[in-house]
């Protein structure tokens, strides 16, 4: 272990008692101490009663939040601990979108801006009205269980209430951003053969409309399973208007209108979404999630972890492309209101979604930890600008986020504020670790395990272990293992898990345990580097050469190097700053006092960009392959991959 700050003495907030008995968490606890004569009384306790009575724990998770469903008949767990395999509430039934539309009134359900050119709002009673009306017309196109909806669609109202309307009668939704160009999409979409393609003319960003309308006649010719295709126009464009293949939105909703939903009562394994892994190795991964795994780990999360709950409002930035959308369309089910963005968090400043947050009255903020180191970078002091009165969580995920972002939260966004660091992902769609109200936060951490999760740290020899780097696993069953990989035998997704250890998640995150029973990532596992055989986590350097003044962001990655592992370390730099002998050396300087020699990187190379994911990730394996020697098949599942052309050039 190198050199590993575990911050154990720097606690940065810790709730009072007013805030701590205002939370649902606290809530639970009393009605868990109640039903079963405990005595629980903080966080961990909780968290141990949840994985030594998981049956119990689960049962306690459909009571406290009173799911609309039969349970059926004990066993609630079968079996109890099969990863995979076990199965929740197995003869019991429910729908998930019953559950999520439970509120029928005038309140907000929905607020949405799209950067600063569109804002709309959507009563519960417009929501469930328009599902009605979208779930009918699914009907008469002959969509029925199991039956596949695609949604090239942006982080719009109209994208959720095509999700809920596929839900309620038991077909499944799967969803694309677009960004993504033709070829992600069908790479996407092909696999899974929808019936229906639902999408738009175009987005905004960074202030421009940004039109598809050519990339989704290629996508929409090139996809033969689809049938009918649904246009839900954003920006107006004059040329789809002109086709007589689309169905428009307004005219499905005012030709189907209704305000009944007959909804499905479906078993709670009955496939949900089919979300797809990053593809930057290839073809992306078709991951199967069923209806009540998903509600039943987004009620611990987005319940009783963010206290999600009625009259709060909750947001979280992200795209349709990236799980964490799922994550906060599930706040419906507490009767939270949630609020979408779509654009760019940076036009027409930095200051947009902080402006959104005041105006709007935000009681949750999720965002990614880039865009918090962003922001710091920029020296935005979001507190002299905001009040951010009713601000009481701040949500981070994506990568970890470093000491110095906690620090930057803390002194320029809001000091009373629970910052609640998340890491999980597609694959659960949701979390293993993460933040709770009513536990202290301490600088550099996250929290610790999520209910029911049994998390540990495992050595290569399948050992638990506690202040030193090891795997992160789970060695108990969870409601969101996925059902399965469409069009898989059962192979890739025993390799994806379960092959270094049997019967336990292996995530392939690269963490540790702390005192405080909170965790630090290092990044993942198969990025780790390997330099004279000892091992380093992506997130370790990171976290140092960005404490750089003159550097943005960073991406380091191992080359094959006589026998062994030498470190090419590329750089951002500000604008109009040269990366100079001076300044690598300064670079190496940090990294060899902040964390060890071993960090020192062979090479320091500025580069114009770092490959990103369409959800933010830096993609250290791509760029590791290209310098290697290896060929790069699928490109268009990044963001920016124009930015590859860099990397396969170069000669080092």
């Amino acid at each position: 272990m190198q050199n590993v700050e575990i911050s154990k003495n720097v606690l940065l907030w810790r709730p009072n008692k007013d805030r701590v008995k205002e939370t649902s968490l606290n809530n639970f606890i009393t009605h868990v101490n109640i039903s079963y004569k405990t005595k629980i009384n903080d966080f961990n306790t909780l968290h141990k009663w949840s994985i030594e009575n998981r049956s119990s724990f689960w049962n306690e998770i459909w009571n406290f939040y009173n799911i609309i469903g039969e349970k059926g008949n004990k066993p609630y767990l079968d079996p109890e601990n099969n990863l995979p395999g076990t199965k929740f509430f197995p003869s019991g039934k429910l729908n998930y979108a019953e559950n999520m539309l439970k509120k029928t009134d005038d309140d907000t359900a929905i607020i949405f801006w799209s950067e600063n050119k569109i804002k709309k709002r959507l009563s519960w009673y417009e929501l469930k009205n328009q599902v009605a009306a979208v779930a009918n017309f699914f009907k008469k196109k002959g969509i029925t269980e199991g039956d596949r909806v695609a949604a090239y669609l942006p982080n719009m109202p109209e994208t959720i209430i095509v999700m809920l309307a596929s839900s309620s009668i038991g077909a499944i939704f799967s969803s694309a951003s677009p960004d993504f160009g033709v070829e992600g999409v069908l790479d996407r979409f092909g696999q899974i053969e929808p019936k229906i393609l639902i999408t738009t003319d175009g987005y905004n960003f960074n202030g421009e409309e940004i039109n598809i309308t050519e990339k989704v006649e290629k996508v929409f010719n090139s996809l033969q399973s689809v049938k009918d295709i649904v246009l839900i126009p954003l920006i107006n464009s004059s040329k789809f208007f002109s086709s007589n293949k689309v169905i428009l939105f307004q005219d499905l909703l005012d030709k189907y209108k209704s305000d009944r939903i007959n909804f499905a009562k479906l078993k709670l394994d009955h496939p949900l979404y089919i979300m797809f892994s990053s593809g930057t190795t290839g073809k992306p991964k078709c991951i199967v999630h069923s209806a009540g795994g998903v509600l039943l780990k987004h009620l611990v999360e987005v319940g009783l972890h963010s206290n999600a709950k009625e009259k709060k409002k909750f947001f979280y930035f992200t795209t349709c492309g990236w799980m964490m959308w799922n994550w906060l369309v599930s706040s419906l089910m507490l009767n939270s209101t949630i609020c979408l963005y779509d654009g760019s968090p940076f036009y027409p400043n930095s200051d947009i979604l902080w402006t959104y947050a005041e105006e709007e009255k935000f009681n949750f903020f999720g965002t990614s930890a880039k865009y918090i180191d962003a922001l710091s970078k920029f020296k935005n002091n979001i507190s002299e600008k905001f009040k951010l009165e009713n601000l009481e969580t701040i949500g981070s995920t994506g990568s970890p986020l470093v000491h110095e972002s906690f620090d930057y939260v803390y002194n320029n966004i809001k000091k009373d504020v629970h910052l609640a660091s998340l890491s999980g992902g597609t694959d659960i769609v949701g979390c293993f670790v993460g933040g709770n109200p009513i536990s202290p936060v301490y600088r550099g951490e996250i929290q610790g395990p999520i209910l029911g999760m049994d998390v540990h740290v495992f050595d290569d020899d399948g050992n638990s272990i506690k202040n030193k780097q090891g795997e992160l696993v789970c060695i108990k069953s969870f409601p969101t293992m996925p059902i399965k990989f469409w069009r898989d035998n059962g192979n890739k997704y025993h390799e994806a898990y379960f092959n270094k250890y049997n019967n336990v998640w292996n995530h392939g995150d690269y963490i540790l345990k702390t005192e405080n029973h909170g965790f630090i990532i290092f990044g993942r596992s198969d990025a780790t580097l390997n330099p004279g055989g000892v091992r380093i986590g992506t997130a370790e350097i990171y976290r140092q050469v960005e404490k750089v003044e003159e550097v943005l962001e960073s991406l380091v990655i191992g080359q094959n190097w006589k026998n062994d592992t030498r470190l090419i370390l590329f750089v951002v730099l500000r604008e109009n700053i040269q990366l100079t002998g001076e300044l690598i050396k300064i670079i190496k300087d940090q990294l060899r006092t902040g964390a060890s020699p071993r960090h020192v990187p062979s090479i320091v190379i500025q580069t114009p960009e770092i490959p990103k994911t369409k959800s933010g990730k830096i993609v250290e394996l791509t760029v590791r392959d290209l310098v290697n020697g290896k060929e790069i098949k699928n490109a268009s599942a990044l963001a920016n991959p124009e930015s590859l052309d860099f990397y396969r050039n170069l000669k080092i």
